[in-house]
């Protein structure tokens, strides 16, 4: 095959998926961690306790998980904007009908199925797989830019949502994120994400341009879905991947859900407590982009991954045992940072482990498993504990051991087998 391996002139179009995708997790992302700032008015507006309000996240990042299944697949087979326009136009729906719920099963049903299902539709599955899949020797970087999206919604719109909630009420600021999601996801998407990969374009993924008819290797998408999942099920690595990245998204969705009180109860300002957690999404960009770029540069990803785990471990261990505002903050930093290093380390690690051809499968797969049912564990388990002891104590110290444990464990993932080397 003959190719031109001069770079084209203008922009390659990879970056404008990075941007398009950039700003849908920032959306997504800023209104889904918003939950936090929501938690304590919710309880004492409707009278509920924080283990009933918090359940409504854990079911939320449960049909997340369920959701990103099933984008996943469809990411294989469709343009990324339709998938994004119907997730985003539902979970704007869901956002602005949540403020009229009255009982526990409305708020579930709304926010919990509703919104957690869409919501996959246009989050990290959806737009990381669909970065991953324009890039090869940028691709570290190019998912690490993508992810600090998250990083930048979360820090501009909890403080937003902290800043109604105080001066408005808590109603308002959901009326707001559904607008915010609606008007950019559902508009943005349709230009930023109309193209699915390279070679539909005639270029190979970094932007190298063809000189003639590309066409995709044998294997490309014959094997059914179920035949890719049992595959992957079959095999260590992915249950290594999942587990790490399970518990460690258990302990940050326990954080996001119920930090913003736990700083509350030490006698800080709203404001100033929900100030923490956007000290937490301002560092995770820098640790986005560093830990993607980092993986560029190490021989196996896994490494990234095991020093992203280690930050988040010295965290806990801060904020288990200081509690002056100055020692929130250093957590908030330090776990900050070293969360940056999660939704791009497991892209990551199931595209080099498992390539590109069934990446939306296999990251979906991740995002159940690991993100879906990690996460929803998180909200609940911190509500149960607190409500039980009146004290988040026992469950940072269950956070503090899971951490050390995948810190350890995810320095036994093996290698990508040589077949899967060779195909990439």
């Amino acid at each position: 095959m003959d190719v031109d391996r001069q770079a084209p002139r203008k922009i390659f179009w990879g970056w404008y998926v990075v941007a398009g995708a950039f700003i849908t997790v920032a959306i997504n992302y800023g209104a889904r961690y918003s939950f936090g700032v929501f938690l304590k008015p919710m309880c004492e507006d409707l009278g509920w306790s924080r283990s009933v309000v918090s359940f409504a996240m854990s079911l939320y990042f449960f049909f997340y998980g369920v959701g990103g299944v099933i984008a996943g697949r469809l990411l294989d087979l469709f343009a990324p904007r339709w998938i994004i326009a119907a997730g985003s136009l539902v979970t704007a729906g869901g956002f602005f009908l949540t403020p009229f719920v009255s009982t526990p099963p409305q708020l579930y049903l709304v926010y919990g199925v509703l919104c957690g299902i869409s919501s996959s539709f246009f989050g990290s599955v959806v737009c990381i797989s669909s970065v991953g899949k324009w890039f090869i020797r940028k691709r570290g970087l190019a998912i690490g830019i993508t992810s600090m999206g998250i990083g930048f919604g979360t820090m501009l719109l909890t403080p937003l949502a902290g800043a109604i909630v105080k001066y408005f009420n808590w109603q308002t600021a959901f009326f707001v994120l559904a607008g915010a999601i609606f008007v950019v996801c559902t508009g943005l998407s349709q230009y930023f994400m109309g193209k699915r990969r390279p070679e539909d374009y005639g270029l190979f993924p970094d932007g190298v341009a063809m000189m003639r008819q590309w066409e995709p290797p044998d294997d490309t998408r014959k094997s059914s879905y179920w035949e890719t999942a049992r595959l992957l099920m079959k095999d260590s690595r992915f249950w290594i991947i999942n587990i790490c990245f399970g518990f460690a998204t258990m302990s940050v969705m326990t954080v996001f859900a119920h930090q913003v009180s736990y700083v509350e109860e030490y006698g800080f300002d709203r404001i100033v407590a929900a100030s923490t957690l956007g000290a937490l999404a301002v560092a995770s960009i820098a640790g986005r982009v560093f830990f993607g770029w980092l993986s560029d540069r190490f021989g196996d990803p896994r490494h990234a991954a095991c020093l992203g785990f280690a930050c988040m471990t010295a965290a806990m261990t801060i904020l288990l045992f200081f509690h002056s505002l100055e020692f929130f903050y250093l957590y908030a930093c330090l776990f900050g940072f070293g969360y940056g290093s999660l939704t791009a380390m497991y892209a990551i690690l199931n595209i080099n482990r498992f390539g590109m051809e069934i990446a939306g499968t296999a990251i979906g797969l991740t995002n159940f498993f690991g993100t879906g049912l990690g996460g929803c564990l998180g909200p609940i388990f911190g509500g149960i504990i607190y409500d039980t002891t009146g004290s988040y104590t026992l469950a940072w110290q269950v956070n503090l051991t899971l951490l050390v444990g995948v810190t350890v464990l995810v320095e036994f993932l093996k290698p990508a087998l040589a077949r899967e080397a060779a195909r990439r």
